[in-house]
């Protein structure tokens, strides 16, 4: 009785052991993967005209609010960073 009760758990955990190893191994396999990047199609025989807009930053304010307790909050100003992008325009 209790040897089979050992072996029951021994399975057990060889197979969750063997599940583990396998997602394991699969999310690995999916983060190896090249990742696939849009390719837009050119049209009107290439006339599209591209350039880089650079970085910069905004500031964003925002109005005081009150919280659940009634206390006011004052408003306050953030500086939010815009990453460089490319922007085409098709003439």
């Amino acid at each position: 009785m209790i040897a089979g009760f050992k072996r029951v758990i021994a399975l057990g955990a060889a197979t969750a052991a063997l599940t583990a190893g396998v997602a394991f191994s699969s999310v690995g396999a999916a983060e190896a993967a090249p990742s696939h990047t849009v390719v837009t199609a050119v049209h009107d025989g290439g006339k599209e005209r591209c350039h880089v807009v650079k970085g910069y930053w905004t500031k964003t304010w925002h109005k005081a609010t009150r919280d659940r307790h009634g206390k006011v909050h004052p408003g306050y100003w953030t500086k939010t960073w815009h990453k460089a992008r490319k922007v085409c325009d098709r003439h």
